[in-house]
């Protein structure tokens, strides 16, 4: 399913979804246990996987993958099949429409992200250069003045090359490396991953440099972002699902655009002796898709990428951390009454050394799952019936949980599977759509409404467990779990009960426990990604939150096609919440003229902390508070959207 359908389209999803959720396939219990019993002693492995000695020999090996997934697929013919373990159509015609600690210290003080790693920035729809916020919103890039106290417009430009046609392609991602923009993008038009750098001045202004094409599949997803900036390094993670014919033809591959460009001036991203494979016997269904960890050096004005791959299942889940990839494969089949997963767990380090792998059970939810520590231990809750996290799968998860651990030495060429203490059964959490979170020595987890309506609940189960000694603690909320957020040492959860939204604290400096919620009647969250919230410490016990709101009761998937009506900001005071102030829309007509992304996909709201000022990103307004008295009162907006911004700056500015 891909983004290129009508505003009445996403409708039409939002019940799909709905009728989903409540039609999801339950598991029987005792799942991990089972599995992990029949596991057999593996020879001892390599360390690393092992590269492709040459083209001819990948291909050969291609080759003989294919017809051994054939014969599988003719011996289970009649068997019913989840859509999980196949590949990912292609996109429908336009018509249908390593870097060390020490370099990273520092990074996240003029952070304005909601980053899950510390270190690591996340593509996202606003950021700061200098004395200026840069904004990507509906296929158009613009900066905004901050500096010196001020507050106004300062210059824009299409977020895509001249002279192209963009109506097909979605610009979903930003990030700002010194004085260069990247905006990460995918071209249904011109054919996979679209990356557009620009240069920016200290003056704000913006021009256009240059354009590269990535032959690749969609990269979206409904709660991961694709690309990542460690340093001045720009990482992205893009798959490639096979068809039918000559799956070399398929490999990723970098061009740069230029009008009149042709294929024939793609040049491979990985090469042969870069592409990776797993020590699995031969049939295995683990070698319909390629996965690509690609890393371009952005300290020189031409973009250099080189790239590493791996031959896995279809189902994926991707985590960043400060070392390495972690890619997450599953192949999900139904076979003779009895369901079945083939997964494969992949490290990829970001150091360019050779990849290493291992065999496990089930799969994560969502980026979230994840928990790298620093001594390269990874903590993942993954669950029976998960099928990845490309498009919406991560909405649609069922079936018994547990918590994997394993140790950087686990990992070898693949061939070994996690032994069965590796898995720690937890409590299910029944319900829709499931939210995951890591935090302090935490695993939270719990359900809500997600992109569905939302419903008058009785409560729900908040399970939050001590990942270093497995203790299981189950909380009770008097509303859905919608989002898990870290706020300091303690966590807030946030949902709804039918028309009112909740903030509830949780403390987990002596064990969890849930403090009393505060209650914003008659609202529900106006964005659901993670970057919609943001908290500013102030000290160990006390900061600002900030969260777009919308109107009561709406369905979450109208963040789509709906402005957020306001933000909304609580001072948390020793886990206590009180509300300061809502900075609110005004003006939420996206009259326009837009050419290119006029969907919102990644969320058009943001809090932002600054330099000791509060602003709300609201679409094309942004709206600056000022606190006195323990209250946030507006000072100034300004509407920066196409043809609002004036040159009027001084010679010597």
């Amino acid at each position: 399913m891909k983004r290129s359908f009508t505003i009445g389209a996403v409708v039409l999803m939002a019940g799909i979804f709905a009728y989903s959720y409540t039609n999801i396939r339950s598991i029987r219990s005792g799942w991990f246990a089972e599995r992990a019993a029949s596991i057999t002693e593996a020879a001892k492995p390599k360390k690393t996987m092992r590269p492709f000695n040459s083209e001819a020999d990948l291909k050969e090996y291609l080759k003989k993958a294919e017809t051994a997934r054939r014969k599988v697929e003719t011996m289970s013919q009649g068997s019913a099949s989840n859509s999980a373990g196949l590949a990912e159509p292609k996109a429908p015609s336009p018509a249908a429409k390593s870097v060390s600690s020490d370099a990273k210290a520092g990074k996240d003080e003029e952070s304005i992200t909601n980053t899950q790693m510390a270190g690591v920035d996340e593509g996202g729809i606003v950021k700061v250069h200098g004395d200026h916020l840069v904004i990507l919103r509906r296929g158009r890039l613009f900066t905004v003045r901050v500096g010196d106290n001020s507050l106004r417009p300062a210059s824009s430009v299409n977020a895509y090359p001249p002279g192209i046609n963009p109506s097909s392609d979605w610009y979903d991602e930003m990030l700002v490396s010194n004085n260069t923009i990247i905006v990460i993008g995918y071209s249904y038009g011109r054919g996979g991953t679209e990356i557009n750098l620009f240069d920016i001045d200290s003056r704000g202004d913006l021009a256009y440099r240059s354009t590269y094409h990535l032959r690749s599949d969609d990269y979206y997803s409904s709660r991961n972002y694709a690309s990542r900036l460690i340093g001045d390094k720009l990482v992205f993670y893009t798959p490639q699902y096979f068809d039918y014919g000559d799956p070399a033809q398929q490999f990723p591959a970098l061009r740069r655009w230029h009008k009149g460009a042709k294929d024939s001036e793609f040049r491979p991203v990985v090469a042969p002796t870069s592409v990776y494979r797993p020590e699995r016997p031969e049939g295995r269904e683990s070698t319909t898709a390629l996965h690509t960890v690609t890393v371009c050096d952005l300290s020189t004005r031409d973009m250099a990428c080189k790239g590493t791959a791996v031959l896995g299942a279809p189902g994926r889940v991707f985590y960043v951390s400060q070392k390495s990839v972690y890619v997450w494969t599953a192949d999900w089949n139904y076979h003779d009454g009895k369901a079945s997963t083939d997964s494969m767990l992949f490290k990829m380090p970001l150091d360019g050394t050779a990849p290493s792998a291992l065999g496990v059970e089930g799969s994560p939810v969502d980026q979230f799952s994840f928990l790298e520590t620093d001594d390269e231990r990874l903590n993942v809750l993954v669950r029976a019936d998960a099928h990845g996290d490309q498009m919406w799968s991560s909405e649609q998860v069922n079936g018994d949980m547990a918590l994997f651990r394993i140790t950087a030495a686990a990992f070898s060429d693949g061939s070994e599977l996690a032994p069965s203490t590796s898995y720690r059964k937890l409590p299910k959490a029944e319900g829709y759509t499931f939210q995951n979170r890591f935090v302090g020595d935490y695993l939270i987890y719990g359900n809500g409404n997600g992109w569905g309506r939302q419903q008058k609940v009785d409560g729900a189960n908040l399970f939050a467990v001590n990942w270093k000694t497995a203790d299981v603690t189950n909380l009770h909320l008097d509303h859905s779990v919608d989002r898990i957020e870290q706020m300091g040492s303690a966590a807030v959860v946030v949902g709804t009960n039918g028309t009112d939204l909740y903030f509830s604290p949780v403390s987990l400096d002596r064990g969890p426990s849930v403090r009393p919620s505060y209650i914003r009647r008659k609202a529900s969250q106006g964005e659901l990604r993670s970057h919609g919230f943001f908290y500013k410490p102030s000290d160990d016990d006390s900061g600002l939150l900030g969260l777009p709101i919308a109107r009561q009761g709406r369905s979450g998937y109208r963040h789509l096609i709906e402005d957020s009506a306001a933000i909304l900001f609580l001072k948390n005071d020793g886990l206590e919440f009180e509300q300061v102030g809502e900075l609110g829309a005004k003006n939420t007509s996206s009259n326009d003229g837009c050419r290119a992304s006029c969907v919102d996909w990644y969320g058009n709201a943001r809090p932002i902390f600054l330099r000791g000022r509060i602003f709300a990103l609201l679409g094309y307004e942004i709206v600056e508070g000022r606190l006195a008295d323990g209250r946030l009162m507006e000072s100034r907006r300004i509407n920066y959207s196409p043809g609002h911004y004036v040159d009027d700056r001084s010679e010597d500015e």
